[in-house]
């Protein structure tokens, strides 16, 4: 990653601490994109810098660099001694090294098909074709293919005998086809997929058939039926039901919500500490992980950033709240159980409790049989539109695409569908959870939180899902 010496630069800081570390962290973004049969994007930025994190008198504090030397490195570790010495005066709690335990191994995502083995020619001329094929009648105004690469590495030692390396490589592909006709305009998408591997989501049969179905889904919503109001049975596909399990499970069990660290900015969350273990979250067919380990999933890793082993987590059991998303300060504020899901965005943002992998274990049921069960109600794909308030608990969600079911059959498709909730009723209403042909691996990177805002890398897993008696309206507002 660089030829920077980071343990020798760790023996020879200039400080005393209960505790340092040095984190390095690398990451390029490669984005390239077509537009109506053109190239329209062709963009590699770099990002690479240096945190020093100490622990003195109880008190954590943070200095970085983007120099790569090691003078530039103490004098971080300078400011950071100087930081924690003046604000472990006023300390919100009293830390101990054990919230940073030592951690020694890596984690490496390999593939042999990233952006530097691909000509940039050739990169682009597929990205061409997928908007050619995109573009599949006059009425289709705009075609877009997009994919971003990000290639990241970070490294960490620390003053415990911390030695921890772990490189991602995360791709997302985005298709865009707007049909337009007189007044009427829809857009469908392939709904962003965003996974850790590389450009083999550009394998080309593959491509133009997603492209395709894309472009003549746009062309169906000029002409189809508004979605009608009222409760029904809704069904939930994957790349829809990914975003719902991140804003109305994830975010509302990181537990510096539930502290109240991000009230000002990202909000609170309606979970207390007492219902760990006692809140019925769902119905008793949701089982919810945090799972550091499912293959291609984006937040795959060994440790979090400040040296956590990640373990395989049930965060709802059966429909039970059984443990929060807490890093170890978190955890030990609370005392409650978490996961190891400190993390940080960049090289000049310290770790702060985030998602990582949340997933909805995979049920028992076919697509098909749910949707025999069913005498009236919608089926929606992919997400348009999403508002939830700060405690995390009301909701309204917009999707691009839906289909009436009516008599245990998939019927007309819908236009401008839209469902609303509350958290706990929603999640109780679960009837269905779809088997692992259904179980599909998303997420997206661009989950915002802290304050100054880290924008960081979240994955979802999650099959197709039947929730009875929802909320439902039309209309593109």
């Amino acid at each position: 990653m660089s030829s920077m010496n980071l343990k020798r630069c760790l023996e020879n800081l200039p400080i005393k601490a209960d505790w340092v570390a040095i984190r390095e962290i690398r990451e390029e973004i490669t984005s390239r994109s077509a537009r109506n049969g053109r190239s329209d994007q062709n963009d590699v930025s770099i990002d690479h810098g240096y945190m020093v994190e100490v622990l003195i008198d109880g008190q954590f504090a943070y200095s970085s660099t983007n120099t790569h030397s090691e003078e530039a490195i103490q004098n971080a570790a300078k400011k950071a001694e100087e930081l924690a010495k003046k604000t472990s005066i006023n300390k919100l709690y009293p830390f101990t090294p054990s919230v940073r335990p030592k951690a020694d191994g890596n984690y490496v995502f390999s593939s042999k098909t990233t952006p530097d083995t691909m000509p940039i020619a050739d990169f682009v001329d597929i990205l061409i074709q997928t908007t050619n094929t995109l573009k599949v009648s006059d009425k289709i105004v705009n075609a877009v293919a997009h994919a971003m690469v990000i290639d990241r590495d970070s490294y960490m030692v620390s003053s415990n005998g911390s030695d921890v390396y772990q490189q991602t490589l995360m791709t997302q592909l985005t298709l865009s086809a707007t049909a337009g006709e007189g007044n009427e305009t829809q857009t469908r998408t392939n709904g962003a997929p965003f996974t850790q591997q590389g450009l083999e989501l550009l394998d080309k049969e593959i491509l133009l058939e997603t492209a395709n179905k894309v472009g003549k889904e746009a062309l169906e919503l000029l002409t189809a039926e508004e979605c009608p109001n009222g409760t029904f049975d809704l069904v939930l596909a994957p790349d829809q039901l990914y975003l719902q399990v991140h804003e109305s499970i994830g975010h509302p069990l990181e537990l510096d919500r539930i502290l109240g660290d991000e009230r000002n900015y990202a909000g609170w969350s309606f979970v207390k500490p007492s219902d760990f273990g006692t809140l019925q979250y769902g119905s008793s067919l949701l089982n919810v992980t945090f799972d550091p380990f499912v293959e291609r999933e984006a937040a795959s890793y060994a440790f979090d950033d400040v040296g956590n082993k990640a373990t395989r987590e049930y965060l709802i059991k059966d429909g039970v709240l059984m443990r929060g998303l807490g890093s170890l300060e978190s955890q030990e504020r609370l005392k409650l159980p978490g996961v190891a899901n400190a993390r940080i965005s960049s090289w000049n943002r310290p770790p702060i409790d985030r998602m990582a992998n949340i997933n909805i274990e995979p049920g028992d049921s076919s697509f098909e049989e749910m949707i025999s069960r069913i005498e009236n109600g919608i089926y929606m794909q992919t997400n348009r539109s999403w508002s939830i308030d700060d405690y995390r608990n009301k909701f309204q969600f917009g999707c691009e695409y839906a289909r009436r079911i009516q008599n245990g059959r998939l019927g007309a498709v819908l236009k401008n569908p839209n469902y609303r909730g509350i958290s706990i009723p929603f999640w109780k209403s679960l009837r269905a959870v779809g088997n692992k042909e259904s179980y599909k691996i998303s997420g997206s990177p661009y989950c915002g939180k802290g304050e100054p805002n880290q924008v960081i890398r979240v994955g979802h897993a999650v099959p197709t899902c039947w929730f009875e008696k929802i909320d439902v309206f039309g209309g593109a507002g």
